[in-house]
């Protein structure tokens, strides 16, 4: 049982790490929920309260940021609330539209799109469409650097209990 225990924790992990390039994937929730199979397989002993305030609030912070960012290289770059809501329905449908270019293609072309509507001029559509693509790829990083510190505070967590 221990061993499919954590083969659920690491493809849980595994998953939630794939969230961060592929927008339907669960991401945060997914390494959130290998703590629970981890806690129903083994114990949640090693869990306190304080564990479940830091990751939540880690959680909290990604889902925030992640919006935030993502909005702040479309407005950055002179987009509208119609760009960055256009790249956003972008980067979810972009990816099972052009399965191998949709992740970069959508929102590209959402806040595009989204500026060609408000009336801008193609080379402030383009100039905006590429600060989308900046402030997605911040977001990424952004994803993954905070999903990692989940991880590995679930770690020291259970090590050091």
């Amino acid at each position: 049982m221990a061993v499919l225990g954590w083969i659920l924790i690491i493809a849980l992990f595994a998953v939630g790490m794939a969230g961060t390039i592929v927008p339907v994937l669960p991401g945060a929730i997914a390494i959130f929920a290998a703590f629970f199979v981890y806690g129903w397989f083994f114990t949640f002993e090693h869990f306190g309260v304080w564990f479940w305030i830091i990751e939540t609030l880690i959680i909290v912070v990604l889902f925030v940021a992640d919006y935030a960012v993502g909005a702040w290289g479309t407005k950055k770059y002179g987009g509208g609330k119609l760009s960055v809501i256009l790249s956003t329905i972008g980067a979810i449908i972009g990816p099972f539209v052009i399965p191998a270019f949709g992740l970069v293609i959508g929102p590209f072309l959402g806040a595009f799109v989204g500026e060609l509507i408000d009336g801008s001029s193609v080379s402030k559509a383009t100039k905006v469409g590429f600060g989308t693509l900046v402030g997605l790829f911040s977001s990424m990083v952004m994803k993954i650097i905070l999903q990692i510190v989940m991880i590995v505070v679930f770690i020291i967590w259970i090590v050091w209990a």
